[in-house]
């Protein structure tokens, strides 16, 4: 996975910026910085020894030198620190405990309803993160930062959940002040459709400038990350597509209104147009049962879902012009089915040259894209060149405390 670029032109001299060379293993020694800088050798000793003393670097090892007394290798410590994932569907969640390089430690599965609330679910996310720390040998004291996704529009400075229709009890809830009686630490909450394209893009195509990704789940959602980072609308319903509407649709919805695109292409609506044929399918997970075992009426209803979808799709690949589309979540794992539906809305509605170089294909990372997409969430803003100084500046406060104090 890779680390937060710094912006082009001139970077800052701050220790903050300074780590972010380390972090994108752009330099790797004090001599290999002063030259891609153009620092003075006092002024990068200075941000180095700070550094290495708040534990961001490590040294160790000698680097080749061509003449003199050779460098010493500085290198991101990603081992140390620990980071808390979890990705939170309706009917179960993942969590998961990973160092900062993404390498998951320690990893669940488990039963979970999303509808039974945050008062409900938060502590269990909280009892499976200590379980998962025990088990992986990482202490508390290791733990940077959290991430976390759920199933529904999400006010990401805030950390809260903004008027989700299948989340009850969640509009507004103070997650991060809830999650904080049990780790004192940030967390960063975000849709899960986000956290999923955040992750296929660092992990899979980190040199793309831009990916959409569309979940199909139980519900539906879309995720675009531009420019290595999310796409965010001013209200946290950017990537809402589950809740646009179709033509000659009269199909009721959970948020209330008739005619959604979830209505009738989630795998809710394909479950439930099954089981209207007389089979028992209760998931999503159900349908691809069925088509798995070649059922042609579960295939009918996926590839039909997939066509719906590719509509929808076509208006914002038309706008967005996107090198990668990725479709994730269960219904993925439907083979071919879903995609070629999609694909075909998409030859269909779009100009040749909006779908010219576009890549459709299904998610690399599977059921982990969200675990990868927290982890790489909570380590670009841990380590963000402002949270770095932030915590030196702190931590620089707290030895002036004690010097004076002693």
């Amino acid at each position: 996975m890779r680390g937060t670029h710094v912006a082009p032109g001139r970077p800052s001299n701050s220790a903050g910026h300074l780590l972010q060379f380390f972090r994108d293993g752009r330099v790797g020694t004090r001599r290999e910085l002063g030259e891609i800088t153009e620092l003075s050798r006092s002024t990068v000793a200075a941000r180095i020894d700070a550094l290495v003393s708040a534990g961001y670097l490590r040294e160790g090892g000698i680097a080749s030198s061509s003449g003199g007394r050779p460098p010493t290798l500085l290198t991101f410590e990603d081992r140390t620190p620990t980071i808390l994932a979890a990705d939170l569907d309706v009917t179960h969640a993942r969590v998961a405990v990973t160092d900062a390089s993404g390498e998951i430690l320690a990893e669940q599965v488990v039963d979970s309803r999303i509808a039974a609330g945050p008062q409900s679910v938060l502590p269990e996310v909280c009892d499976r993160f200590d379980a998962l720390l025990e088990k992986a040998g990482r202490g508390r004291d290791s733990v940077c930062g959290i991430g976390m996704g759920v199933p529904g529009p999400v006010d990401f400075e805030a950390a809260r959940v903004v008027r989700p229709p299948i989340m009850p009890g969640w509009h507004d809830f103070p997650v991060r002040e809830e999650m904080s009686r049990r780790f004192d630490v940030p967390l960063y909450l975000d849709n899960d459709a986000n956290m999923m394209a955040l992750g296929e893009h660092r992990v899979v195509f980190p040199d793309e400038k831009s990916l959409l990704f569309i979940k199909v789940g139980t519900g539906l959602g879309a995720g675009i990350v531009v420019d290595g980072g999310v796409l965010r609308g001013v209200d946290g319903a950017e990537g809402d597509i589950g809740h646009v509407r179709i033509s000659g649709s009269a199909a009721q919805c959970a948020c209330g209104a008739t005619g959604c695109l979830a209505a009738s292409a989630s795998g809710a609506a394909m479950a439930r147009q099954l089981r209207d044929l007389g089979f028992k399918a209760l998931t999503s997970r159900d349908v691809i049962s069925f088509v798995s075992a070649g059922e042609p009426a579960a295939v009918s209803i996926v590839r039909r879902a997939g066509l719906l979808v590719g509509e929808v799709l076509a208006t914002a690949i038309s706008l967005i012009n996107p090198r990668v589309l990725v479709i994730g979540g269960d219904l993925a794992d439907t083979g071919e089915h879903f995609l070629r539906g999609v694909h075909e809305s998409l030859l269909q509605r779009t100009q040749p040259l909006a779908t010219r170089r576009l890549l459709v294909t299904t998610s690399a990372l599977g059921d982990r894209a969200g675990i990868a997409g927290a982890v790489v969430m909570v380590r670009d803003q841990v380590f963000s060149p402002e949270e770095v100084d932030r915590r030196l500046s702190a931590m620089a406060a707290e030895r002036t405390k004690a010097t004076a104090g002693s």
